[in-house]
C-alpha cells in the first residue's frame, strides 16, 4: 500500500510518567508503524536520563525518529520540530509504514497534525523577543515574566510553567508586536483542516497513580546517575542556561551542583515540577479537538489498551 496516498497518522500523547513509550513501540510492532518522538529534551544527545529517553533495547527493534539528533547548545522549537517531523513522515511513508508520534509536547503534535503556520512569527522583529531572554536568564526574571503574561494572556500562562522562558517570551514579544493574544493566535491555527487520516489517542491515568509513577520515576533517575549525568555536561561547557538544560530534571539538579538547594532538595524540585507539568499537560489535551482519551484505570492490562487503540485505528 502507497501510505503517502492515504496519509495515515497516529498520535499518542499524555502527560509525563504515564507510559507512552512503551505503548507506542507495542502498537508500532501490531500495526507495522515507525515513531516519531514529539519531545523537546529527547532530541538532544547525552540528555539521557533525566528526559527518560527510550532505550535501544526498549525500541524493541521500532526505527525512531528525531531522538539523539542535535547538540545539547543546538536550537530546538515547535517550527524546527514541525519541519523535522514532515520529514521523518515522507520517509516512513516510502517504508510503506505508519507514523507514530509519541510525546508529551502536545502543542508540536498540533502544530504537525494541523500544519500550524509560523511565517507571522517569523516576520516579527526579535529584538524585543532577546531582550526577554536575556531577563528571563535569572530565576527572578523568569517569574517576572511569568507574572507579565499572566497579566495579559492568562489562558496562555496556564499552560506555560515560568522556566520555558522561550515560550513566555514568544508570547509576550507577539503582544508586543501585533496587539493580539498568543492563545488567540493558536485557537485560529488550531481550527485549520488537517491533511492527515489521524487517529488521536491521549494515554491518562487517575491522578494518584500518576504521581506515583512520576516520584518512583525520579527515585530511578537518581539511582541510574542523574547527576552524574548533569555533571558531565557541564564539564564538556555547556551552560545551564541552555534551554536544554533549564528543563525539567536538569534545571534542578544544575541548581544543587551550583549549591543553590540541597540534593534532597532538588530531587524533590524535581516530583514537584514533574507533576505541575502533567497536570497543564492534561489541561491542553482537554482542549484538543477530536483526541480519544485512553485512561489506564479503566484497562486490565496493557494489551487491551492496545486492543482497543487498534480498535479505533481500524475504525479510522
Amino acid at each position: 500500500m502507497d501510505f503517502s496516498d492515504t496519509k495515515p497518522l497516529i498520535l499518542i500523547c499524555g502527560p509525563t510518567g504515564v507510559g507512552k513509550s512503551s505503548l507506542s513501540v507495542k502498537l508500532a510492532k501490531r500495526i507495522g508503524g515507525e515513531i516519531i518522538s514529539a519531545d523537546s529534551v529527547q532530541v538532544y544527545k547525552g540528555l539521557n536520563i533525566g528526559s527518560a529517553k527510550i532505550t535501544k533495547e526498549e525500541m524493541a527493534g521500532v526505527p525512531h525518529y528525531l531522538i539523539d539528533v542535535l547538540e545539547p547548545d543546538e536550537s530546538f522549537g515547535v517550527d524546527i520540530f514541525q519541519k523535522m517531523a514532515k520529514e521523518a513522515i515522507s520517509e516512513i511513508y516510502k517504508n510503506n509504514h505508519i507514523p507514530i508520534v509519541c510525546g508529551g509536547t502536545a502543542f508540536y503534535i498540533q502544530a504537525l497534525l494541523y500544519d500550524i503556520d509560523f511565517t507571522e512569527e517569523e516576520a516579527l522583529d526579535h529584538t524585543y523577543r532577546d531582550s526577554l531572554l536575556e531577563m528571563g536568564e535569572t530565576l527572578e526574571g523568569s517569574k517576572e515574566l511569568w507574572e507579565r503574561l499572566n497579566s495579559i494572556d492568562p489562558e496562555y500562562a496556564g499552560i506555560t510553567h515560568f522556566n520555558n522562558v522561550k515560550r513566555v517570551a514568544r508570547a509576550l514579544e507577539y503582544h508586543y508586536n501585533t496587539g493580539r493574544l498568543f492563545s488567540q493566535y493558536n485557537r485560529e491555527q488550531a481550527n485549520r483542516k488537517s491533511s492527515y487520516n489521524h487517529t488521536y489517542f491521549a494515554i491518562t491515568d487517575n491522578r494518584e497513580a500518576l504521581y506515583e509513577r512520576i516520584n518512583m520515576r525520579v527515585d530511578k533517575m537518581a539511582e541510574e546517575g542523574l547527576v552524574e549525568e548533569v555533571r558531565e555536561l557541564l564539564n564538556q561547557g555547556y551552560s545551564s542556561n541552555l534551554n536544554s538544560l533549564s528543563s525539567i530534571g536538569y534545571k534542578e539538579i544544575c541548581s544543587y551542583l551550583s549549591g543553590e538547594c540541597s540534593y534532597e532538595e532538588a530531587l524533590e524540585n524535581i516530583k514537584k515540577n514533574s507533576r505541575h507539568y502533567a497536570k497543564r499537560q492534561l489541561t491542553w489535551l482537554r482542549r484538543e479537538r477530536d483526541v480519544i482519551f485512553v485512561n489506564r484505570e479503566k484497562f486490565e492490562s496493557e494489551e487491551a489498551i492496545l486492543d482497543y487503540m487498534e480498535g479505533n485505528i481500524r475504525k479510522g
